[in-house]
């Protein structure tokens, strides 16, 4: 597509552009007038994150993405920040680290809510299409009769569950999985794919090892689709990188496609979705960084660093540009063996000495 003249104006602007429609140095054009002018709108309307601008970072604008202001996410776990007035919040996501951990604050108005959704519309819709199948949620559905156990798991499956229809949650609230009721609904439509969520851990261990467990021999339709997500902490500890993983939905259920995703509640908008290839891209409106442990400089691709992530989403609050507590690496940019433009990564696990916090401990609260 033609690069848009001016940058966008906002986040529902910026999710005009296609998904992956800008080659290297259209997107880093595009994105660094959205990110300029993201950093003036917060230092303008946030005086916690202005502090911080101006005892850290030079005042004009930045003159290349790697120059783009960032914040630790951890400063959401210190500090209140919002570039909206209290009356304008219309949510507020909380990140919960360990017992007794300081937790992260995300305050999201209306206008900055849609576009979070939005993009996970569009993101989804451009690995699967736009038709909703039958969802399969590998987890429990009692968050939907107590919300105060309303979590992260909760909101994803939530999220999630807008690109299906005719749920069924496979697993009861010790996380066993009722085979016999997923015999029967499947069966209801045997050549139907089937769209199935759940969390990386949950799945592999409530469904994958649970059928061996059983001994279950179940097939799901060709052309079904697993989107997993959430840290590998515990499958790392057990062994189980990404390829294993994936042979195991094969030869446990035939699920040959299996997409993992990788985000955080401290930056909407950076949902990077898996290729079919094992690599995780970044959509149009938002960007990669990786930096040295030592010296935080930009490093080359191909080599370890700790993850930064970059946005032209958040309008509500300053995370725009943050720096994370994740190591990872580029492989590449614009040369994926899918087709699609822009940097392909991955995510390697977290920094050592780095307060372990999972996505799994994120909740949602209404504004009172």
């Amino acid at each position: 597509m033609t690069l848009p003249a001016a940058p966008a104006a906002n986040a529902a602007a910026a999710l005009e552009v296609d998904v992956f429609g800008l080659d290297r140095s259209q997107k880093r054009a595009w994105l660094l007038e959205g990110l300029n002018r993201l950093t003036r709108h917060h230092q303008a309307q946030c005086a916690p994150y202005a502090r911080i601008l101006d005892g850290l970072w030079p005042a004009d604008d930045a003159a290349s993405l790697e120059q783009v202001p960032w914040l630790p996410v951890r400063m959401f776990k210190l500090l209140d920040l919002k570039s909206i007035d209290d009356d304008k919040v219309s949510r507020t996501l909380v990140s919960s680290g360990t017992t007794g951990a300081a937790v992260s604050r995300i305050f999201l108005d209306a206008d900055t809510a849609r576009a979070q959704t939005r993009a996970l519309t569009r993101i989804f819709s451009h690995f699967a299409g736009n038709r909703r199948l039958r969802m399969l949620v590998v987890d429990d559905s009692s968050f939907l009769r107590d919300r105060s156990r309303f979590n992260a798991r909760a909101a994803g499956i939530l999220g999630f569950s807008n690109f299906g229809r005719d749920h069924l949650y496979l697993l009861d609230e010790d996380l066993q999985p009722d085979w016999t009721a997923l015999e029967q609904w499947l069966q209801a439509h045997p050549d139907e794919p089937v769209l199935l969520f759940g969390f990386t851990f949950i799945v592999w261990q409530s469904f994958v090892q649970a059928a061996r467990r059983d001994g279950r021999q179940i097939r799901f339709p060709a052309g079904s689709m697993l989107v997993h997500g959430g840290g590998w902490k515990k499958m790392d500890e057990q062994k189980v990188d990404n390829v294993a993983y994936k042979a195991a939905l094969s030869q446990t259920f035939g699920i040959e496609r299996v997409h993992n995703y990788y985000g955080m509640v401290e930056q909407v908008g950076s949902i990077f979705f898996e290729c079919e290839h094992g690599h995780l891209h970044a959509p149009a409106y938002a960007d990669v960084i990786v930096r040295d442990l030592q010296d935080l400089h930009p490093v080359p691709h191909g080599t370890t660093g700790a993850v930064q992530v970059l946005s032209l989403l958040p309008e509500s609050y300053p995370g725009h540009s943050l720096l994370t507590e994740d190591l990872g690496v580029i492989h590449g940019e614009d040369d994926c063996a899918c087709g699609r433009p822009g940097k392909y990564f991955a995510v390697l696990g977290r920094i050592k000495n780095v307060e372990i916090r999972g996505c799994s401990d994120t909740r949602t609260v209404p504004n009172a």
